[in-house]
């Protein structure tokens, strides 16, 4: 299934109920809502698009074939017109979104 979340609209490759030690997300993201995670960790890979990721305030640029580390406790968003495969350690993530107003 597809749903849009905090981040964008995901769509879970490798879920939670799986077993693994990750998850893996296909994410498409337009305007995320600032958020962090208290207990995880996220990898993006950017495979498609442009846009910006602001992390703790700080905006750097998003196209593809990036590669973003955003550990947990990391205040963050995107936007732009994004593809990604977002890589979250532990397993869990989804009950692990708090977030921010802006």
């Amino acid at each position: 299934p597809i749903w849009t979340e905090t981040c964008g609209q995901i769509r879970e490759l490798i879920a939670e109920k799986d077993g693994a030690a990750a998850e893996v997300h296909h994410l498409e993201i337009t305007d995320a809502k600032l958020h962090f995670h208290k207990r995880t960790d996220e990898i993006y890979h950017i495979i498609g698009g442009h846009g910006r990721m602001s992390l703790d305030g700080e905006e750097i640029e998003l196209r593809e074939g990036m590669v973003v580390y955003v550990p947990r406790g990391v205040k963050h968003r995107a936007w732009g017109n994004l593809k990604a495969l977002v890589i979250c350690i532990p397993r869990g993530v989804l009950s692990d979104v708090h977030e921010v107003d802006s």
